[in-house]
């Protein structure tokens, strides 16, 4: 039996919401629903793998620039989101923790405080975590660890002094990132992170992402020789 190399840290940019909820003749806010939702199937195909992490990329910093509705229909639906991860069942207030990066201090007030809530509530749990990436841009990224480096009155920084600094310092970097919808570019994404990691990009639209073509990006994960550079 071929026995897989799995990654332990897999990063996610579900692209692909809006043509989905187009080709379906739905609306943007059922497609961008639907692929919420869709978060939690490929976390219950980490847990199956024993995949210990999960980032997904939810919201980039410019995603406040589209229309104001959308954005006001996206908020609506983190809230929504939110008010479950909060009340969720048992086994995953005990194995699941969330975490939140990015410029999350831009959102409304309340969905900072809810995120604050999940993350207390689920904060003590080890076995799986699952990261998301909101109000969040790579350059944006790396501007606030430098300016966080500058107020810590650091001389000269070194690799270690910025991986401090990033907003995911402590996480391991991801060994594998996933796009979806055939765009073939991290479009920021973890900039600094993922030095190392592998890509594999699929032409399917993030809501049409199926466990088959989730072990697919796990096979073939599995074929690649990591050197890091040696």
């Amino acid at each position: 039996m071929l026995i897989l190399t799995l990654p332990q840290h897999i990063a996610i940019i579900p692209d692909g919401n809006r043509r989905w909820s187009e080709k379906h003749g739905l609306s943007k806010q059922e497609g961008y629903a639907k692929g919420i939702n869709h978060i939690g199937d490929v976390l219950k195909w980490c847990k199956e793998k024993n995949i210990k992490m999960l980032s997904m990329w939810g919201f980039s910093t410019d995603n406040f620039k589209r229309d104001s509705a959308e954005v006001g229909g996206l908020f609506e639906l983190f809230k929504q989101n939110l008010k479950k991860a909060i009340e969720s069942d048992e086994k995953n207030k005990h194995e699941l923790r969330v975490r939140f990066f990015g410029r999350i201090h831009l959102f409304p007030r309340e969905i900072q405080e809810m995120i604050k809530k999940a993350e207390e509530l689920s904060s003590k749990n080890t076995k799986h975590q699952l990261n998301f990436l909101l109000a969040y841009g790579g350059r944006e990224e790396l501007v606030d660890a430098v300016n966080s480096i500058i107020k810590q009155g650091v001389k000269e920084a070194d690799e270690q002094t910025i991986s401090d600094n990033v907003y995911t310092h402590g996480l391991p970097d991801p060994d594998l990132v996933i796009r979806t919808s055939g765009e073939q570019r991290l479009s920021g994404l973890m900039p600094w992170q993922t030095c190392y990691s592998e890509f594999y990009f699929s032409k399917k639209l993030w809501p049409d992402f199926g466990k088959a073509d989730f072990e697919k990006a796990l096979k073939e994960y599995s074929r690649r020789k990591r050197r890091y550079g040696k």
